[in-house]
């Protein structure tokens, strides 16, 4: 009892040595490379879809939205698909799916069909976040559970989120120097490898044999929605449509360099400053620096000190959402516990982005003082209801 709940008053997680073994590398490596294939085109697909697709600011900002309902799609068969078939051979033909709706983008843009319908472009969209999704839930709540002892399964779960994180920045990074060295078809060439790479780490790793469950249904919230945590998840949400808007607007490679160094920053303090704090100051704390990074931005939007606050303050409170999500929990939903705090930050994301092409588009101060605004009310939600809420709620 007194391990668990030094493991819930602290993001400082233990660190297991024998968990980090060859599999669980390339789980992690796996994890990465997926999320990166993804977020490469955060920066560069916006630019493609209005210089070369000819697509208005709104109708880029919808394309760009619709990827938050197509993660939705598959979610409800999650647990059917991984019980009636082998569960690594679901994620394969997942990311099959998601690197071939990268290659309708490659084939449209090599092609040069110019102004392509909007109604294909919407399609590609909700095709890659079907995919996408169901082949992050199956990893998160499955593979990567399946592989580490019981004890390892929260260092297990905030590692991977991390490698996750780390995708934030690195995929836009190498999306902008690859469009800058070359064109938007290799930006789109480089997504499909990354998918297939991390198909083929999946399918070197061995995972232990699962007896199926009876009586599965096909559609169900079994590793697809945790119902409990819905106050939860609506405060990630709304970080995460800050963090979303941010990355709607014209930044450099440099920006995504510093969100990185944040982000290593962020480690660095749960480790050491947090490691004995008040279980609220997380949140609290991160919330804070990203918004001093928006002020920064409001003040002198090419400041290298707004990326590594933001990074930073992303990085510590995202990973205690995280955690949050897995205390509320009971053990066998656990999984269902990782893809919703999934669900939470890709739908905020995508519709943060989103909205900030459709209404903000090259309207840079007044989405700054939008996105002040929303901190301000995600950290009052927290600070007046979520925090006590789960601490009602928790189950472990």
């Amino acid at each position: 009892m007194n391990f668990e709940l030094r493991i819930l008053n602290t993001q400082n997680t233990p660190v297991h040595i024998k968990l980090w073994h060859r599999d669980f590398w390339m789980l992690l490596v796996a994890n990465l490379l997926l999320t990166m294939s993804v977020y490469i085109l955060i920066p560069v697909l916006p630019q493609w879809l209005m210089q070369t697709e000819g697509l208005s600011p709104m109708e880029t900002g919808l394309s760009i939205g619709a990827f938050a309902l197509g993660l939705y799609l598959l979610g409800w068969h999650c647990s059917w698909l991984v019980q009636r078939y082998r569960r690594n051979v679901v994620y394969m033909w997942a990311v099959v799916a998601q690197a071939l709706s990268m290659a309708l983008l490659w084939y449209i843009d090599e092609k040069q069909l110019e102004y392509a319908d909007l109604g294909l472009i919407l399609l590609q969209r909700l095709l890659l976040g079907a995919s996408f999704g169901l082949a992050q839930m199956v990893l998160s709540s499955t593979l990567i559970i399946d592989t580490c002892e019981s004890y390892q399964r929260t260092e297990a779960n905030h590692s991977a989120a991390w490698f996750s994180r780390f995708a934030l920045s690195l995929g836009p990074l190498v999306g902008l120097v690859i469009y800058d060295l070359y064109d938007f078809g290799s930006v789109f060439l480089v997504s499909i490898a990354m998918a297939i790479i991390s198909m083929l780490l999946i399918k070197l790793v061995s995972f232990p044999f699962r007896a199926p469950e009876d009586n599965v249904h096909k559609a169900s919230l079994d590793r697809f929605i945790l119902p409990e945590g819905m106050v939860l998840f609506s405060n990630l949400l709304l970080v995460a449509i800050v963090f979303g808007l941010l990355m709607s607007l014209p930044v450099s490679i440099l920006f995504y360099a510093l969100v990185m160094v944040g982000f290593f920053l962020a480690l660095l303090a749960q480790r050491f400053v947090f490691r004995n704090a008040e279980l609220k100051s997380e949140v609290i704390s991160g919330l804070i620096l990203l918004g001093a990074a928006q002020l920064v931005l409001i003040v002198h939007f090419d400041s290298p000190v707004a990326p590594v606050l933001a990074g930073l303050g992303l990085g510590i409170c995202s990973s205690r959402f995280l955690l949050f999500f897995i205390k509320l929990s009971r053990h066998c939903k656990r999984g269902t516990s990782q893809s919703t705090y999934f669900l939470g930050w890709e739908t905020g994301l995508a519709l943060g982005m989103g909205i900030g092409y459709w209404l903000f588009f090259k309207k840079i101060d007044t989405l700054l003082y939008t996105t002040m605004v929303l901190t301000i009310a995600s950290l009052l939600m927290y600070h007046l209801y979520t925090h006590s809420w789960f601490l009602r709620n928790k189950n472990r």
